[in-house]
């Protein structure tokens, strides 16, 4: 399950990303937009910032922004960033990797086994899914929610 803190980080790269190329964005506007605590926000956003996901501008215009194209940021970057390894037991990480101590014999082990098929399945999807593309997807839902019809050609 995510973290209050991911799903906020989500959420303010996805409102980053709908604007990229538009200029910051101010903590207190992605607060507001978002429904989102501006204390809590703030500290996501500086980890963000700190692993090369955000940039940004301080004064007057100043703000957050995507430090690369929305297409080439994974949703399992993200995740991994503020949430820590996507293994739900430490024998199947691949960057947090641990004997489980109660194990006898890991090569074997049944439960070690479908971890490592949630593992990958989890990180095929999120690794293979962009900030631009969950935009195109949730407009593409909203239209659909709206009726809305699009004639662009």
């Amino acid at each position: 399950m995510l973290s209050k803190k991911t799903k906020y980080g989500l959420q303010a790269l996805l409102l980053l990303a709908r604007e990229y190329g538009q200029g910051p964005v101010l903590i207190a506007d992605m607060a507001a937009r978002e429904k989102i605590p501006k204390k809590f926000l703030e500290l996501i956003l500086l980890q963000l910032k700190n692993a090369g996901i955000l940039g940004s501008r301080k004064g007057k215009g100043g703000g957050y922004f995507l430090a690369r194209n929305p297409s080439q940021i994974t949703m399992g970057k993200v995740v991994r960033i503020l949430e820590g390894p996507l293994a739900p037991v430490p024998c199947v990480s691949e960057t947090a990797y641990q004997k489980c101590e109660e194990c006898h014999d890991e090569a074997s082990c049944g439960i070690r086994l479908v971890m490592k098929d949630v593992h990958d399945a989890i990180a095929d999807i999120l690794d293979h899914t962009t900030l631009k593309e969950v935009v195109a997807r949730s407009s593409t839902e909203a239209k659909a929610s709206k009726k809305i019809v699009d004639f662009q050609i």
